[in-house]
């Protein structure tokens, strides 16, 4: 059975040598370049990293801001209590609760992007692990959602802070803007995606750390981009 190509792929792969690798701003103007979609589109990078699966001392884990944002508009909700409630309301925060919040998200409520708790706060909500783990939701301290100063962690996030992270095949998929970005804000935030994964390398990983990057649209062809 022969896979129809529609033209619009067509005429990006008339830019676009799949066995060269390209650098980043190379790349990001022939994604750039790509005929449009009716959407607005998401711009990723896609990492495969060389590391022992089994081996927990490898994972690959932080946090990035984004000097241009994620092009997207980010609820936080914020589980505290006491006078951070109204902290986090004048901050920012498009939800704000403490255990009344918590029972509401174990109930099925979730209406945010991100989520962030207090210290204090974590002994209830670890209950919610299974519904809020696989979701990529669940606060935690390396990821910076976990925090007493609660105006900082939400004026970053609301800024384009983002969290990355290995999964199970070795790889790292983030978004880095939109398509209707400038092609200088695709790639100061690529750039600064790639150095901050760069910087996470784990110190028990040796040799070649990134196998390869590719940054891609949602609809779009992978391009190779060099290191």
């Amino acid at each position: 059975m022969t896979t129809k190509v529609s033209k619009r792929i067509k005429e990006v792969y008339k830019k676009l040598d799949v066995s060269k690798s390209y650098s980043l701003k190379e790349a990001v103007n022939i994604l750039q370049q790509a005929p449009k979609v009716k959407f607005d589109e998401t711009v990723e990078l896609h990492f495969h990293l060389s590391m022992d699966l089994k081996a927990s001392d490898q994972n690959v884990r932080g946090t990035v801001v984004l000097p241009h944002g994620t092009g997207k508009s980010m609820k936080v909700a914020v589980v505290c209590q006491g006078e951070n409630v109204n902290k986090a309301k004048d901050a920012g925060a498009d939800v704000v609760g403490g255990t009344d919040l918590i029972q509401k998200i174990e109930q099925g409520f979730l209406g945010f992007d991100c989520l962030i708790a207090t210290p204090d706060m974590m002994k209830d909500l670890s209950k919610l692990g299974k519904i809020l783990g696989p979701r990529g939701l669940m606060p935690s301290p390396k990821a910076g959602t976990v925090t007493a100063d609660i105006e900082r962690a939400l004026r970053e996030v609301k800024a384009g802070r983002v969290e990355f992270k290995n999964d199970k095949q070795g790889g790292i998929h983030l978004g880095v803007g939109k398509r209707s970005f400038k092609a200088e804000q695709l790639y100061d935030n690529a750039k600064q995606v790639i150095d901050a994964v760069t910087h996470a390398r784990p110190a028990a990983i040796k040799g070649i750390f990134i196998k390869s990057v590719y940054l891609s649209s949602t609809m779009g062809a992978g391009v190779k981009v060099a290191l």
